[in-house]
């Protein structure tokens, strides 16, 4: 399995992960598979794109050969936070679950994430019914320091979300 940072030459392949994460996990995340798939491709190749106002922000994907998990980065930019970054679209596809591909994209994001300068702590937001998610998180070092009850609803179900939080020594 190779992990990389993704580039805009990655983009369609990030977007069939994309959609498929949401349209397997629409629970696990903010953004709707709907939502996303009416919109025009170019706007996740974007995100993908280096921006000169936002350059720690980063994906990474797993490949065995194809793309098989992706997770993301975003700093913040203010002075008053730029302390903080967050990981966001985590996904790891069904057939890869449980092959140690969620740990290596939790673990590379985090190493990539310690070298920049300033980064004192990273959060992330996880279904609390996730259990497999949750553990994996708790076993890379993040803490849970709140729940957001009915932070999402999908369909008429709602889903509390686990904050948790890794601080990186300071």
């Amino acid at each position: 399995m190779l992990i990389r940072q993704l580039s805009e030459n990655d983009a369609a392949e990030f977007r069939a992960l994309r959609l498929r994460a949401l349209l397997e996990c629409p629970e696990a995340f903010g953004s709707s598979y709907e939502e996303t798939a009416a919109q025009p491709a170019e706007s996740l190749t974007r995100r993908l794109r280096s921006d000169p106002d936002a350059p720690d922000n980063f994906f990474l994907g797993a490949f065995d050969p194809t793309m098989i998990g992706m997770i993301g980065f975003h700093r913040e930019t203010r002075l008053k936070t730029r302390h903080k970054g967050s990981i966001q679209s985590m996904y790891v596809a069904s057939e890869a679950r449980g092959k140690g591909t969620g740990r290596a994209l939790v673990e590379r994001a985090v190493a990539e994430a310690r070298q920049q300068s300033g980064i004192e702590q990273i959060t992330l937001l996880v279904v609390a019914t996730n259990e497999a998610a949750r553990v994996l998180y708790a076993s890379c070092g993040f803490e849970v320091y709140g729940v957001e009850p009915r932070a999402l609803k999908v369909g008429d179900r709602y889903f509390d979300e686990d904050l948790m939080i890794l601080r990186l020594g300071k």
